[in-house]
């Protein structure tokens, strides 16, 4: 259309000059004839004009059309390039985070299960940076502390756990753990054992005291004892400050008697299975002594070899007391200081007043029958048939002394003091002792 409508602009000038040249002539009729065909030609050209302007309009429209449209392309691909973007400089930032931290996070967990007693943890290092030092430092700091936790259950086996951890492995603690302190010590014995060795193969005798103190030491510490040392067949205990309250020694050392005579049934059990004896098996049995009262306590020995232990005369009586049981035929006697401390917590009878071998002052001994509130009817009327007995035999009334002994021994067979007064019974009839004696016993036996 352009390239009709240019050409018809000249056209249309040459015709408009000729239609002024015509009336400038004078011939009038021609010219407007020309003028006309002009009209007719202008008309055409005003035609094509609008038709190019329509579609000069339609083409603009689709042209802003699609650049609205491109527009709106680029907008969104803008928008998803941006958040492509974004997402993936997070995804990377979380993977670098994740790569940084991770370590962090590692050792952070480790520590808390070292903290929790969980000593078997080695963590790789996966760098040379700041964070791989302190992952290497922290595995030689476990590794420490492994070493050092075997070597304190080594030194458990030689040592009780107690003083190894209240006084050995604390600084100062030595100081603090030493001196005079009232305190409770145990003896016990195994009865029988001299005969049963000589049946029994170095070996096999080895593999039974092993169990005999395992489970004697085992008693011992789950009542808070310190188990100090084992001396032949025998176990030596106490209990006491830094390790358990003034008020509490006493009472945990009689409790722990108790669980001592029962681990001595779990041996017995396991005796034919140890020994190997099925047949005419041999007879054990356990005294044990208690005594409560002053003690020096402390590493006591050499330069080069000492041992944490309680000395003095409170320790000697409780031994002399654990021996005593082979004379009297009991199994747990206690001296009046600790038979005091638990009278509130403890059934017992006061078997005898007797004279130990190195001291000067009489001691009363009392037998641990059972726990506060648990004496058998049975026991209960043995306990008071010779408690009379007793006093009618501090009172050299042999005939009614010996009348209650053997009440005593109707009531219960087995009763081991019973017997041995109703022998000194017999024995002072004979050779009575005068009016100044005051039924003191000298126990000759060391």
């Amino acid at each position: 259309l352009l390239d009709q409508i240019q050409p018809a602009y000249k056209t249309i000038n040459n015709r408009q000059q000729e239609v002024l040249d015509m009336q400038r002539a004078g011939q009038h009729e021609k010219a407007n004839a020309q003028l006309n065909l002009l009209n007719d030609l202008q008309g055409t050209v005003q035609s094509q004009r609008e038709s190019v302007n329509s579609k000069m309009a339609a083409w603009s429209h689709s042209a802003t059309k699609a650049t609205e449209q491109r527009e709106r392309r680029v907008f969104w691909l803008t928008i998803a390039a941006t958040t492509s973007t974004v997402l993936l400089g997070l995804a990377v930032a979380a993977l670098i985070t994740n790569r940084l931290s991770r370590p962090v996070r590692s050792l952070a967990s480790a520590m808390r299960d070292v903290q929790g007693g969980n000593l078997n943890i080695e963590l790789p290092v996966s760098s040379t940076d700041e964070v791989g030092r302190l992952t290497d430092s922290f595995n030689f700091f476990v590794k420490e502390l492994r070493s050092k936790q075997r070597l304190k259950q080594t030194f458990g086996k030689y040592i009780d756990p107690r003083i190894l951890e209240h006084v050995l492995a604390q600084p100062d603690a030595e100081a603090v753990a030493s001196g005079r302190r009232e305190m409770t010590v145990l003896f016990a014995d195994l009865v029988g054992f001299t005969g049963l060795s000589e049946r029994l193969t170095p070996l096999l005798m080895v593999t039974l005291l092993n169990r005999h103190f395992g489970l004697q030491a085992l008693a011992v510490q789950e009542h808070h004892g310190v188990v100090d040392k084992f001396i032949g067949d025998s176990v030596m205990a106490f209990w006491g400050q830094p390790f358990v309250k003034p008020e509490e020694h006493a009472v945990l050392a009689c409790r722990a008697a108790q669980a001592q005579l029962t681990a001595l049934d779990t041996l017995r059990r396991e005796l034919p299975d140890i020994t190997g004896l099925r047949r005419d098996a041999p007879v054990i049995d356990l005294g044990i002594g208690i005594c409560t009262g002053e003690v020096v306590v402390g590493n006591i020995g050499s330069e080069n070899t000492r041992s944490y232990t309680v000395i003095g005369d409170t320790a000697n009586l409780a031994a002399r007391l654990e021996t005593a049981n082979r004379v009297y035929g009991t199994h747990v006697l206690v001296a009046d200081s600790t038979a005091q401390a638990v009278a509130s917590h403890f059934e017992m009878r006061e078997i005898d007043t007797i004279f130990v071998k190195g001291k000067i002052e009489t001691t009363r001994v009392f037998e641990l029958m059972s726990a506060a509130g648990q004496l058998s009817a049975e026991l209960a009327r043995l306990r008071e048939r010779y408690d009379a007995a007793r006093r009618s035999y501090l009172a050299q009334g042999w005939d009614a002394a010996e009348a209650a002994f053997g009440e005593c021994l109707q009531i219960q067979p087995t009763d081991g003091p019973s017997r041995i007064f109703l022998e000194r019974v017999q024995a002072l009839r004979r050779d009575p002792p005068g009016k100044n004696w005051n039924g003191v016993w000298q126990l000759v036996e060391k």
